[in-house]
């Protein structure tokens, strides 16, 4: 029994032995061809470690050789592998750059669609969350129309779309914050104004039930605190948008607080009916 374990012992430590030779002639093999001018064999390498999903090492070798096989045979594979290597090392502004390169240079090539698609999921990835500047969003939208425009039966459709959807959200997420911080900081009349934009410009939104509560909410504000020229004509108007709500959404969970706050705008408005 302690002879069988010392041997599994004895092959383990083999083995373990064995594979980092293995890996420290592979480093060798590596470091010895980065640094040689043999061009080809660093495309026959840069290949295999490609195919072996080694991206920092086969980028690191292609990008070395990409400029001395332009208009050659071997440039249409070697250009988009690598801009796939930056793709799968995440460094996506550069994959995207390459890939739109790719389909200008090589708009024929049987990998034409799918260097399209990631060059426009490249911008997708770079939409930054929705709190913050959303210029990025805007052209990884439309990278990706033009992707679902050019290649309306692709295998890569489905997912296109359902990344513009997401897109299109952070979108309105956006919009809505906006609006609803002019709200919370009490800026009444520009968080209507932009409660209003918001529901023309997004009119199949899921936020819609919230935004019409919070535009409602705005100009409820903003006629209980109206002086009294102004009071009427306010009191009228956020009764307008209470009616909206409540014709759209007669079952809204917001239901309970605008109708309390509705008892309080008719309240208000029956005094300026008794004074006339």
């Amino acid at each position: 029994m302690h002879t069988f374990a010392s041997c599994l012992k004895f092959m383990k430590r083999g083995l373990y032995i064995l594979f980092t030779a293995i890996i420290l002639v592979s480093c060798s093999d590596f470091q010895k061809t980065l640094r040689s001018d043999d061009v080809a064999e660093k495309f026959k390498m840069g290949t295999e470690l490609f195919e072996a999903g080694k991206w920092s090492k086969a980028h690191r070798l292609l990008n070395q050789i990409l400029p001395q096989y332009r208009g050659k045979p071997q440039a249409e594979k070697l250009t988009f592998m690598h801009a796939m290597c930056s793709y799968q090392m995440k460094d996506y502004y550069i994959a995207s750059y390459h890939f739109d390169k790719f389909t200008d240079i090589y708009p024929q090539s049987e990998k034409a669609e799918e260097a399209a698609f990631l060059a426009a999921k490249g911008y997708y990835y770079n939409s930054p969350v929705y709190s913050k500047e959303q210029k990025e969003t805007v052209e990884a939208i439309e990278k990706l129309q033009l992707f679902v425009n050019a290649y309306p039966n692709s295998q890569y459709l489905s997912e296109a779309n359902t990344l513009v959807k997401e897109l299109d959200f952070k979108l309105e997420k956006k919009a809505f914050e906006i609006a609803k911080q002019y709200d919370l900081i009490r800026d009444y009349k520009a968080s209507i104004k932009s409660f209003n934009n918001f529901l023309l410009e997004f009119p199949g939104t899921t936020l819609r039930n919230e935004a019409m509560f919070y535009r409602f909410d705005a100009a409820y504000n903003l006629a209980i605190l109206s002086i009294d020229e102004l009071k009427e004509e306010r009191l009228n108007n956020a009764l307008g948008y209470y009616n909206a709500l409540k014709k759209a959404y007669p079952n809204s969970e917001f239901l309970e607080d605008a109708d309390r706050m509705k008892e309080e705008l008719q309240q208000e408005l029956n005094t300026f009916t008794t004074k006339s």
